[in-house]
């Protein structure tokens, strides 16, 4: 028999907070994370807005020559598993460490080092490229420290699936406990993107929001004047138990993380499946995995990226999996507030989630002026509401045609 699976401690980097309380405080208050790129010289750029951690110092995390061997991402990653395991109140050297394991994914990795080293390449030369560089950049160095830093043995591995990649991390892990691989994982997503080839990249396929006069006001999900998402950084990690681990120990318990369901869309390397159907098809499934019916489902984090396409389509995907039950469901999606954190995406949105679950608070989709015909349910627009919540769903979508579903419900002994 499958053993139940139980989230104990939440970490999370972020634009609108750099630990739990400050990004949940930013989240149900309705307060953006958004600004004018610091990073770069965004002079000949056409998108000049990004969602940037704000007063991150490496050096108040790690001395100075270890920060210059951690890309960005490693960092992130890091700084918010320590967050979990503290929150967790878990003491390792209590547990057996060959059954404690990390999965942390990244959709892009070391972009930040590999471009400096490409620079490095081109005007001084293959000699002078860092010995770093690859450990610096490949995205599976980010869980490897973390497993280091913690003497974690277990399973340990990366994912990388563009915007699914925190999700698909975070039920890995869960199936890893749940059929006896593991005890305990550490999981989640991380990024550092907002570099000069990411905006340029993104922004030249015209994914991203060019509202650089407004970027407060930039990332609009559902809203009829949506015109792209736009690119944040940061890293959202959980720490999965299994129930008689966590229990043992007297842990403080958020949620069951219940229902897990993957699929591709097997149709189009950035454009949804018609009608969202392979997202439908991820919902099922963990509906399914969870044991649950669809109208048991009381809040759903949405993918909402803020483009015109993808939103559209996840309604459809919505009103498709939801039946009539859809008229009823809490919807909204916090990249209004937080932008689109890519691979790391997942792993805040599924905290929020967990939030809102722990704390009977919908936090809201701020910036929905405009209703859109075509995205016509309850978005929760620009201000949170209170409501007892015991089951909710959190939804990732990625370039590739990944689809990532995730079901937490409160936990009940």
């Amino acid at each position: 028999m499958s053993r139940k699976v139980v989230v104990t401690g939440l970490g999370a980097l972020t634009p609108c907070g750099n630990d739990i309380d400050s990004y949940w405080d930013s989240l149900k208050n309705g307060r953006s994370g958004l600004g004018m790129i610091t990073k770069f010289d965004t002079t000949d750029f056409s998108v000049k807005i990004a969602a940037e951690l704000k007063d991150y110092d490496p050096l108040d995390h790690f001395e100075k020559k270890e920060s210059r061997r951690l890309d960005k991402f490693t960092q992130y990653a890091i700084v918010a598993s320590n967050l979990a395991i503290k929150d967790a109140d878990i003491d390792f050297s209590t547990l057996d460490r060959d059954r404690i394991g990390v999965i942390i994914g990244s959709g892009v990795g070391g972009i930040e080092s590999h471009e400096a080293q490409h620079k490095v390449l081109m005007e001084k030369g293959p000699g002078k490229v860092s010995p770093f560089y690859i450990i610096l950049m490949i995205p599976d160095i980010a869980p490897g420290h973390v497993s280091m830093i913690h003497g974690l043995r277990g399973p340990n591995y990366s994912v990388t699936s563009a915007c699914a990649t925190g999700s698909h991390a975070i039920g890995e892990a869960a199936k890893t406990i749940e059929r006896g691989d593991a005890d305990v994982m550490i999981c989640g997503g991380t990024e550092a993107a907002v570099t000069p080839m990411s905006v340029a990249g993104f922004g030249n396929m015209k994914a991203l929001s060019t509202r650089n006069e407004d970027p407060v006001g930039a990332s609009r999900p559902f809203d009829l004047e949506r015109d792209g998402f736009v690119l944040g950084e940061g890293a959202g990690i959980v720490v999965l138990e299994a129930e008689e681990i966590a229990q043992k120990r007297g842990a403080r318990i958020y949620a069951e993380l219940a229902g897990v369901g993957f699929t591709a869309d097997a149709h189009h390397v950035t454009a949804p499946a018609p009608d969202g159907e392979g997202a439908v098809r991820a919902m099922r499934i963990a509906l399914n995995d969870a044991g649950l019916n669809a109208d048991e489902i009381e809040y759903v984090n949405a993918h909402g990226t803020s483009t015109p396409f993808n939103d559209k389509t996840e309604t459809i995907s919505m009103k498709t999996a939801f039946g009539d039950h859809v008229k009823d469901l809490s919807i909204s999606s916090t990249k209004s507030m937080t932008g689109h954190l890519l691979g790391a995406a997942g792993g805040v949105e599924m905290i929020a989630a967990l939030k809102a679950l722990y704390h009977d608070t919908v936090p809201p989709t701020i910036n929905y002026e405009n209703e859109d015909p075509e995205c016509d349910l309850n978005y929760t627009p620009n201000v949170a509401v209170e409501k007892k919540i015991s089951t909710v769903m959190s939804n990732t979508f990625g370039f590739g045609g990944h689809n990532a579903c995730l079901i937490a419900v409160e936990y009940r002994q």
